[in-house]
């Protein structure tokens, strides 16, 4: 894989967490308080930096072998489960993902929420909803960069180019003071699940010792082979979804007895 292609790889995936972890936060300080909410992003970053520096090493010390096969299994896991939702959304069998519904509801609750001071935070409910959403959202950044970078011994671009997906998110989110409507995030999963499961393939089966045709080139044929597939998918269940053309009333009394 190129350095641009591992790049736009971690950067659209890490878009679409930080997408999610930004709404949540702008929903707890619009709702409730925002240095709570702040505070909760800064308790949230503070124990992702903890769980980073101990998982990037143990991460680097795997066998590049072993860790091509695991990581294979578990971005072709998560590509396949992005990319299942992705087809039924484009299909209709799926709502779908709307974000700005998404930050409506957690505003609700936010304001329903009863307020409670702990440990420091004047709004304690504030707090961990930032909190749970940096940590959640971020270990997820973290495992996407870690992996993609460890894989193509390249950490350090791949950490760049996930900094680069939260920063522009967050600097979009503090500017419009909403949720990112506008961020066409059922594509991005789309294009995202396919990645995911591209590179997962591609990388498991060099880990089990497979050899692809024309090494990090077949990527060139696999990935674009899987959109096709999937696109074919949502086309054939869009079909199945039509409803039967009503019958006109001529033919309807023709075919009464």
């Amino acid at each position: 894989m190129t350095a641009g292609a591992l790049f736009l790889a971690v950067f659209l995936a890490c878009v679409v967490e930080a997408v999610e972890a930004t709404t949540i936060v702008l929903a707890a300080g619009i709702a409730r308080d925002w240095r709570s909410a702040l505070q909760g992003v800064v308790g949230g970053l503070v124990v992702l930096a903890a769980i980073i520096a101990g998982l990037g090493p143990a991460v680097s010390a795997i066998p590049l072998g072993g860790l091509r096969l695991v990581v294979g299994a578990i971005l072709l896991i998560f590509g396949l489960q992005w990319l299942r939702k992705a087809i039924l959304r484009a299909s209709g069998y799926k709502a779908l993902h709307d974000e700005d519904l998404i930050f409506r509801t957690e505003v609700a609750a936010a304001r329903a929420a009863e307020r409670q001071s702990r440990r420091g935070v004047s709004d304690w409910y504030a707090f961990t909803l930032s909190f749970k959403g940096v940590l959640l959202e971020g270990l997820e950044v973290a495992f996407i960069a870690l992996t993609f970078g460890s894989n193509q011994h390249d950490i350090p671009l791949a950490s760049i180019a996930a900094a680069a997906a939260v920063l522009v998110v967050a600097v979009a989110g503090v500017a419009v003071r909403g949720p990112l409507a506008r961020v066409p995030e059922n594509t991005l999963k789309f294009i995202v699940g396919v990645m995911l499961t591209g590179f997962g393939m591609f990388w498991g089966a060099e880990g089990a010792q497979a050899h692809w045709p024309g090494s990090d080139a077949a990527l060139l044929v696999l990935v674009p082979g899987i959109a096709g597939l999937a696109l074919g998918l949502v086309a054939a269940l869009r079909r199945r979804r039509r409803p039967e053309p009503a019958l006109s009333a001529s033919v309807l009394a023709r075919e009464r007895p």
